[in-house]
């Protein structure tokens, strides 16, 4: 599966806009809340209480709703006042059925919102929790973000959130604050790329700021006559929405400039019209900036004063990365692994006369079973070096480079096709129950 998996939804919902609480802090300390979040392909998941039920949602700031699209009886939250509705999404797919419900109850630590809606998709054909490799509930977005100010550090990997009424901005010498410019309740930012590799031209652009987007950078082909593929570039899967598959020419332009910040040979995705319809419903887009970029700097997301502030990181200037195998791998549920235990055994007594003995020790081989992940090949890029080799769709992963896959978490999966190219690959596959072996390398194409 690609490292850069973008998980952007451009919604469009057939409900009218209604009155909700806000999110309020409450307990002892009402100026800040902090709470620790989990960094999965860049995006940020965070616990959310729903009905007095815990579950785990990403932090998007390219959502003006909140959506619930994982829930099984065991997680379930009591939904009051529900009536049926559709969303459309990113992707060419068709509208997905989806239900409203008013009157929930959410709580982020000891910051609480009465009252709230909640989009629950009734078939979760997206399945982002299998792309993950862990359980996702929703994404969440301006419905919290209106009402807090936050600031994310990926580097400790802590979100702090501030009461608007008593917040302070932060004196930082080496901060940049920039404003926003909000759209359907979505925050943009004007900033510059360098698209072509002659010259230093830099062309001004309005990019969605988009924390639930694990790429660097989209930028939308005809939205300016300078926005253009680059000669060099592949087709790839650029990510998945509501609507289905988002397919796109991923290339690396020289230079995205935010303020003072250079941000150099970003990897960037290009987006025909086709796929990106209901996005460009706001003329004055040009793209978004993802969590590939975000992740090298602290920071602050200010929705009520309309601001974002930046603070870059020691990883600002490090590369930037893209899956070389041409795999979309995703967790395909769990399966029982035989494993062997070694039991230790000492005697210390003749078996006769029970007269002591020197110790005997012995090792008895035992097995057992445990359920283990499952993954399996969900997407292969066309004339990638996986597909060259003869991998297929819905192959099971048995192993890679000599080790059981079941003993890797999805993460570690992926970040080995983001090394350096020619790096080689072993991988064994269980395909119509019969193990097939593969080797290749992966290959640079940017």
């Amino acid at each position: 599966m690609n490292k850069l998996l973008l998980y952007f939804f451009m919604l469009f919902f057939s409900v009218s806009v209604f009155s909700q609480r806000k999110f309020q802090f409450f307990g002892k300390n009402t100026d800040k809340q902090s709470i620790r979040f989990r960094l999965i392909n860049n995006l940020i998941v965070i616990p959310l209480e729903i009905n007095g039920h815990q579950l785990s949602f990403i932090l998007d700031t390219g959502v003006n709703k909140t959506i619930l699209f994982n829930l099984t009886s065991n997680d379930s939250i009591g939904l009051n006042n529900v009536k049926k509705v559709f969303i459309r999404g990113l992707g060419s797919g068709e509208p997905v059925e989806a239900l409203f419900s008013r009157g929930n109850n959410f709580r982020i630590k000891n910051i609480v919102s009465y009252n709230q809606g909640l989009y629950v998709i009734l078939k979760d054909a997206f399945d982002i929790s299998a792309k993950m490799g862990t359980t996702i509930h929703g994404i969440i977005g301006y419905d919290l973000l209106k009402d807090v100010i936050v600031r994310i550090n990926y580097v400790n990997k802590r979100i702090d959130f501030y009461n608007p009424k008593t917040y302070k901005k932060p004196v930082c010498k080496k901060c940049e604050s920039f404003p926003l410019q909000f759209y359907r309740n979505k925050p943009y930012i004007n900033t510059k790329v360098q698209v072509d590799t002659v010259g230093n031209n830099m062309l001004p652009v309005k990019l969605l700021i988009d924390t639930g987007g694990s790429d660097a950078v989209w930028l939308f082909e005809g939205t300016k006559d300078e926005l253009k593929t680059p000669k060099k570039f592949f087709k790839d899967i650029i990510g998945e929405g509501f609507s289905g598959t988002i397919y796109g020419n991923r290339s690396r332009i020289p230079k995205v400039v935010i303020g003072k910040f250079k941000i150099e040979e970003p990897t960037a995705s290009f987006l025909d019209s086709s796929s990106t319809f209901n996005a460009r419903q706001f003329k004055e887009r040009n793209g978004s900036i993802g969590g590939a970029i975000l992740k090298r700097f602290k920071v602050w997301i200010d929705y009520p004063n309309s601001r974002v502030i930046l603070k870059k990181n020691a990883s600002l200037k490090q590369g930037f990365y893209y899956n070389m195998s041409g795999l979309h791998v995703v967790y395909d549920g769990q399966e029982l692994i035989k494993e062997k235990a070694l039991t230790k055994y000492v005697d210390t007594y003749n078996s006769s006369d029970q007269t002591p003995k020197k110790n005997v020790i012995s090792f008895v081989n035992s097995y057992f079973y445990r359920f283990k992940p499952k993954y399996k090949i969900d997407k292969i890029v066309v004339n990638s070096p996986a597909f060259k080799v003869g991998l297929l769709e819905g192959d099971v992963i048995k192993k890679i480079n000599g080790k059981a896959a079941h003993e890797f978490h999805l993460n570690e999966i992926i970040d080995m096709f983001h090394t350096k190219p020619g790096k080689k690959i072993k991988i064994e596959v269980e395909r119509a129950s019969v193990k097939l072996k593969f080797v290749f390398k992966l290959e640079k194409r940017l």
